[in-house]
């Protein structure tokens, strides 16, 4: 399937992604208070295992396994480590802080998919990561508090593992044609499950305090942001190039920065309000560019 960078129906997909994966932020912040890390991120993958195994069961689509080292290389970087680093980012810092760091994954994107896909970036893209890195660090203000560089750390680490996934997933949509997305999304899930399982089960955490917001907040983790939000997202790793997918995703930390600061009290500075507009100037040039001059992508 021949698809172009710039691929209106990539971007309705990111606009859909974007406030679930959002608001899912500041859910995973509340949730660290009732429910230890590796513990929220095995039951999520459960439930959306779950989730998704009933649609496909209910669509009578086939079990079919994916393709195994690919898979299991998106649930080990993407699935397991990242969510694993996040939540330990969490805990030690602020939603808005964090998916800000987490959400330097663009740049990790166009790197590892310049040197595993060959995928170089051009002129238009560079200035594009030159606009959103000064909107990311504006928004970090490193130089104002010192006191969450662990947290940030752990955070970028998270991104650099997501990004990794992310070219593991394009790398499986070039080699391999008729990939089912909805298939290939219930194995991650279930690998990610079992990878976690271990961690969940040695490292000490709080003990759960379970009440209706905790399985709602759950719910919508494992249902929302797991299962559904995975899935359109791979079919916009599928449709456009692992460069583009990464910087469109941008959108999320923007939400997540609004939201947090309407829901938590996390309120945005004037320096990284303008650190926003700047991603998001960083975001559209990199859109540009895909309309006007990039190269269709081999899928």
């Amino acid at each position: 399937m021949k698809s172009n960078q710039s691929d209106y129906g990539a971007m309705a997909l990111i606009a859909l992604i974007v406030p679930i994966w959002g608001s899912a932020w500041v859910v995973m912040k509340f949730l660290n208070i009732y429910i230890g890390a590796f513990n929220l991120v095995f039951v999520r993958y459960v439930v959306g295992f779950v989730a998704l195994l009933i649609i496909q069961l209910a669509l009578r689509q086939p079990l079919r396994a994916s393709p195994f080292w690919f898979t299991l290389g998106i649930a080990v970087f993407q699935t397991t480590a990242s969510q694993c680093l996040v939540q330990f980012a969490l805990i030690a810092g602020g939603a808005g802080k964090v998916v800000m760091m987490v959400y330097t994954l663009p740049f990790w994107v166009a790197l590892f998919a310049w040197i595993f896909l060959g995928d170089r970036p051009g002129k238009s893209h560079f200035l594009g990561f030159i606009l959103a890195a000064l909107g990311l660090l504006a928004v970090i203000s490193p130089w104002r508090d010192q006191s969450t560089i662990f947290s940030m750390l752990l955070a970028i680490a998270g991104g650099a593992s997501w990004a990794m996934g992310t070219v593991f997933s394009k790398m499986l949509f070039q080699r391999h044609k008729n990939i089912n997305v909805l298939n290939l999304t219930t194995w991650q899930m279930l690998l990610g499950a079992l990878l976690v399982l271990p961690f969940a089960l040695v490292v000490p955490q709080s003990a759960t305090q379970w009440s209706w917001h905790v399985a709602l907040g759950l719910a919508y983790l494992g249902v929302m942001s797991s299962a559904i939000a995975w899935v359109l997202w791979l079919l916009v790793v599928r449709r456009v190039s692992a460069t583009v997918a990464g910087m469109s995703g941008l959108g999320v930390p923007v939400f997540t920065v609004l939201l947090a600061w309407a829901l938590l009290g996390e309120r945005p500075t004037l320096v990284e309000l303008v650190g926003i507009v700047l991603m998001l100037a960083g975001l559209a040039v990199v859109n540009l560019a895909a309309k006007s001059n990039d190269r269709p992508v081999a899928v």
